[in-house]
């Protein structure tokens, strides 16, 4: 059962958190902070990501967009479904965080940032997302990646790292380790999710500029 009482606030980021997480995106286009959610919070957050899967409503994610969309499993394995204001207590609490930190990155770092999208992703085990870029080619909306991790107690061994490609010349492998944001530069930082020996969940969403 996800809980019907408020999760505490979480709207204040600190100082330390603020100056870490700018200053990793202006210098190096990517930042990682751990204990970013409650516990409680992200145990909501896995419970409800598990319970629209066990009644089938994660869909296999696609490959680009609009009319050129497809899935194809070999590329990208995620099953995911979209985050909407007011399906559950647990992702407005989400969502309320999530656009109190699109103030910060446009207080800062002038980016005019105008929305966010996000959503739940499964990855069973074995399934992977070879190396990509988030933002499209014909439309350069996206410009702040962010992905939460959901997993309690996940295990190096377990696999289900996020590589990222940092200037083509060597990788960062990020485990997937419950409470963890990390967030990096849409358009920029190539990036894979290398496959895990039990399931691996996440909310993965885009600070958006106007097109």
């Amino acid at each position: 059962m996800i809980p019907l009482a408020p999760y505490a606030n979480q709207t204040d980021f600190g100082y330390s958190m603020q100056t870490t997480m700018l200053g990793n995106l202006a210098e190096h286009g990517w930042s990682q902070h751990n204990l970013f959610l409650s516990a409680d919070l992200v145990l909501a957050l896995a419970a409800e990501c598990m319970a629209i899967q066990s009644i089938g409503g994660l869909k296999l994610a696609g490959v680009r967009h609009g009319k050129l969309h497809e899935v194809t499993t070999n590329i990208r394995g995620d099953q995911i479904d979209w985050l909407k204001t007011g399906q559950s207590l647990a992702c407005d609490q989400y969502l309320e965080v999530m656009e109190a930190l699109r103030l910060v990155l446009n207080q800062n770092l002038y980016l005019g940032l105008e929305e966010y999208e996000s959503h739940f992703s499964f990855y069973a085990p074995g399934t992977s997302y070879i190396k990509h870029i988030d933002r499209f080619r014909d439309n350069d909306s996206r410009t702040i990646s962010a992905v939460i991790y959901l997993n309690e107690d996940w295990l190096p061994e377990q696999g289900g790292a996020l590589r990222l490609h940092l200037d083509g010349k060597c990788v960062e492998d990020i485990s997937p380790l419950a409470c963890r944001l990390v967030l990096f530069l849409s358009a920029e930082m190539a990036h894979e999710v290398l496959p895990a020996t039990r399931n691996r969940l996440s909310i993965a969403g885009w600070f958006k500029r106007r097109t």
